[in-house]
């Protein structure tokens, strides 16, 4: 590696550990996407519910805000103990807004978990952050029984063709590893997991940005009812959530 990749390299990782100190995420998305948060509850509790699960301790690593755990937080028993984590201080001082005697918010990583042990950990939208993600699975998944996986599948056949769609999650969203849903299974398992189930969100579709994703949307809504794996693999604009143990 020549001392100019070095160089880039360096800076990435640089980059990326900051994002969510230095105010550089929030600056592209300043409500931490909190409007997407009663989506996101409806789509963990429908899974829930298809397997009967009502946990009673509830962890969320990368909470961001609060919102998701705040909602949640009234979708189950009031004895739930509901925790969230987030390395991004302005995120947890947002969160502490949303804090009662069952719902507490911490400013860190994994390793504030030690100590705990969940019935249900949420990682939504969290795993194409993480520079070591392989690492990063297998350091939770001790930590609890079942887990939440939520992942975009931004690795589709229109993204790949359109020039500058891949770059756009990386410099707005901050995405460092982009996932089809074969190779995020793949990776889960690969780190230890068993997969119990999944289905696809319509995440894209239901809040469609931007001119393109406008367009399409309609396309896809009609071509998934047909095939879904086609219609994703295709056009994208779906994420996936997976119950994994």
């Amino acid at each position: 590696m020549s001392r100019d990749d070095q160089s880039m390299a360096l800076n990435l990782r640089t980059n990326v550990s900051n994002a969510y100190q230095d105010g550089s995420y929030q600056r592209q998305n300043p409500d931490w996407h909190v409007e997407v948060s009663p989506w996101k509850v409806q789509q963990c509790l429908q899974m829930l519910r298809r397997h009967r699960l009502v946990p009673n301790k509830i962890g969320e690593i990368g909470c961001g805000a609060g919102e998701v755990l705040r909602l949640f937080q009234a979708n189950m028993p009031p004895e739930s103990e509901l925790w969230g984590y987030d390395i991004a201080k302005r995120a947890i001082e947002l969160g502490h807004d949303r804090a009662n005697d069952k719902l507490h918010f911490v400013c860190g990583g994994v390793s504030e978990l030690s100590d705990r042990f969940f019935d249900l950990l949420l990682v939504l939208d969290v795993v194409e952050h993480v520079e070591d993600f392989y690492g990063f699975l297998r350091d939770i998944r001790p930590k609890g029984i079942h887990k939440l996986f939520h992942l975009p599948l931004d690795l589709s056949v229109q993204t790949l063709l359109r020039k500058g769609a891949l770059t756009k999650r990386r410099e707005h969203h901050f995405h460092l590893h982009y996932f089809t849903k074969e190779t995020a299974l793949r990776a889960l398992r690969d780190t230890g997991y068993e997969i119990e189930d999944w289905f696809y969100t319509p995440r894209q579709v239901d809040f469609p940005t931007g001119v393109h994703q406008k367009l399409v949307c309609g396309v896809r809504k009609t071509f998934f009812a047909v095939n879904q794996d086609l219609a994703v693999r295709l056009l994208g604009g779906y994420y996936l959530l997976v119950l994994a143990r």
